[in-house]
């Protein structure tokens, strides 16, 4: 059902009011389907609700936790098929046939009992993280066949009902660097993945789940054990899908950090707890505001042929949101755009960001870092591509960690080689590419990760995660989507979403593009001789806050700021998370889509290797290597 209003809505739920009322039962009845819950204003507070759709009726929240039943409504409409969504969201001519057909003394009679009986026990059977989290419970009742789900039920920040949102505010934008022990040596993070109160069922389940409907283990994969899960948000006519997954050696550990990886892509769509409240030019903010000129625009031919894109006028009204600078320790005007890129409207975009700089940890102080590593990995691999600089080769029997040295192994039963290179160019900090290398040459040619971290081993085995998993899935994939993909070598115009950089790498025919840094040279150097003698790796210590406070040093003494954007949702407190986007304007900027790559058009590329000491002249425009990247 769509449409409608409150007549389609008594029509369908009159029925079995009276039937439940006649039993003393004191519950709401209303009809899911009939309006958008998503935008629709708050109902009037109830303690618990009988939703009803098609055969089946929800109840709840049953328990004491913090979620409302507008909060159900909100979460069960957001897990929907898109068919449906796009009948509620946008409109159409579907009314009620006529009242719930299902409402009979029996039905009204199960459902009585069903909630009488969680009203005794309010909070149900224990559930691990419940307390921590707030989890309420959801019954799904198929009234057909009586069947119950029992669904665990997070609060929606978002509800207009019980929502907690506040304006953003220069004061919430503050970031402080605190002591953060490590949790252990060799590790950059302050908590164990098991640590976190996590009830993976209530970030994915069918009837409500926070991250959508379901997590699938993906029992194909040879390298890892990947569990992988999708939610929908909308964005005017069109519904985004995002994607998320853990790819540890355990499925189990595989699902935990697959929603801490779907929390975090969640908090950088969109802002979840703080609600933009600036809207103005950058002129009129001035120096308090981040000119995003200095993060890179698209070139005015792209403007022109993609007039749904508007070049960047420093006299037109944009929406801001606070962030810290901490480099000159003050809160500064970030266009929205530029860190939740799924935000602003389509009249205000001048460029397509993604969630490069984004991260998540137990602290911001962990977030921050890690963020701050992934947009350093980025700029140097964009440098090292585009540049078309060769690396240096690095002896992976110089790795030291038995689970790397075992999964490069296993990489080679599955016919491929592993091979990192070191990507510093002007940092320090340690980075590395690495390439699964196909033996025979076949479909799945080349797979490309890369990982940055003060600990050189660190950043390898995130490089190492990244192809581990891609390198035999690219395989697949460009196989079954062989014919298009085979377009895009003539034609890199051809190339225009984010999944097409890794697949086109999959054609053995895209091989000879990556030869600057695949052809052999020198013998591959031993880890020892990299970091320690030739160029040493920055020291590491037993406190996450110095060895940021070390890194935020090396950035900021070559002229960069740090911006950072606490992109925390509750759902992400409640569990002790924090989320960061890092932005370091000036560095090069990764896009998905051959004609608004940015980065072939910046200063930085033409002039970063001189101020490293590689060339002892600019990068002249006949020299950059215009072939689309292959980052995943």
């Amino acid at each position: 059902m769509s449409g409608g209003g409150s007549t389609t809505e008594d029509l369908v739920c009159a029925g079995l009011a009276r039937l439940l009322a006649e039993r003393g039962c004191d519950v709401e009845v209303l009809a899911l389907g009939v309006r958008d819950e998503l935008s629709a204003p708050a109902r009037p507070a109830g303690a618990t609700r009988v939703l009803l759709y098609g055969q089946l009726a929800l109840l709840g929240p049953l328990s004491s936790a913090a979620a409302c039943p507008t909060c159900l409504a909100r979460r069960w409409q957001a897990v929907r098929h898109r068919d449906l969504r796009d009948a509620v969201e946008l409109g159409g001519e579907t009314v009620a046939a006529g009242p719930w057909p299902y409402a009979t003394p029996f039905v009204a009679d199960f459902l009585h009992a069903l909630i009488e009986a969680h009203r005794a026990a309010p909070d149900g059977p224990g559930r691990p993280g419940v307390a921590a989290q707030g989890v309420g419970t959801a019954l799904q009742v198929d009234v057909c066949t009586l069947r119950v789900h029992r669904a665990p039920l997070l609060p929606d920040p978002d509800c207009p009902s019980c929502g907690g949102t506040v304006d953003d505010a220069p004061e919430l934008a503050t970031i402080d660097l605190p002591a953060t022990p490590k949790v252990a040596p060799g590790s950059f993070r302050s908590r164990d993945l098991d640590d976190y109160p996590l009830d993976v069922e209530a970030f994915a389940n069918p009837v409500c789940g926070a991250l959508g409907a379901t997590l699938w283990q993906d029992l194909t994969s040879l390298s890892t054990s990947p569990a992988i899960g999708s939610f929908t948000l909308r964005s005017g006519r069109y519904l985004r899908e995002t994607l998320y997954g853990g790819h540890a050696d355990g499925y189990r550990r595989s699902a935990r950090i697959a929603v801490l990886e779907g929390l975090e892509r969640a908090a950088g769509l969109r802002p979840r707890g703080k609600r933009t409240a600036v809207t103005a030019t950058l002129r009129e903010l001035g120096d308090d505001a981040l000119d995003p000129r200095e993060c890179g625009l698209y070139t005015d031919a792209f403007y022109q042929a993609n007039p749904y894109l508007h070049r960047f006028d420093p006299d037109r009204p944009i929406t801001w949101v606070w962030g810290w600078s901490l480099r000159e320790q003050r809160a500064v005007l970030v266009p929205e755009i530029l860190v939740y890129y799924h935000a602003a409207s389509v009249e205000e975009r001048f460029v397509q960001e993604t969630s490069n700089g984004c991260a998540s940890g137990a602290s911001l102080v962990e977030a921050v870092y890690h963020g701050l590593m992934e947009a350093i990995e980025r700029d140097a691999f964009l440098l090292a591509w585009y540049g078309g600089r060769s690396l240096p080769e690095i002896d992976p029997d110089s790795i030291d960690r038995p689970q790397t040295r075992m999964m490069i192994d296993r990489l080679a039963m599955y016919g491929y080689q592993a091979r990192f290179f070191d990507t510093r160019m002007t940092f320090d900090i340690p980075v590395v590419t690495a390439v699964a290398v196909r033996a025979d040459g076949g479909l799945g040619a080349l797979a490309f990760g890369g990982g940055a971290s003060l600990d050189p081993q660190a950043a390898i085995t995130a490089a190492l995660c990244e192809i581990a998993t891609d390198s035999v899935m690219v395989r697949v994939r460009a196989g079954a989507d062989e014919p298009r993909l085979r377009r895009m070598v003539t034609d890199f115009a051809q190339v225009q979403g984010l999944h097409d950089h890794p697949l086109l790498y999959g054609l053995p025919q895209m091989a000879h593009h990556a030869a600057f840094l695949l052809r052999r040279g020198p013998r591959p150097a031993p880890m020892a001789e990299l970091y320690e003698r030739d160029r040493p790796a920055p020291p590491v210590t037993d406190d996450l806050r110095d060895d940021l406070e070390r890194c935020l040093k090396t950035v900021t003494a070559q002229g960069f700021d740090v911006i950072a954007v606490d992109q925390s949702t509750p759902e992400q407190r409640d569990l002790g998370l924090a989320t960061a986007s890092v932005v370091v304007p000036g560095l090069l900027p990764i896009d998905f889509g051959w004609l608004r790559q940015r980065a072939p058009h910046t200063r930085r590329l033409r002039t970063a290797f001189r101020t490293a000491g590689l060339l002892d002249r600019d990068l002249r425009d006949d020299e950059i290597h215009f072939v689309p990247h292959p980052f995943p």
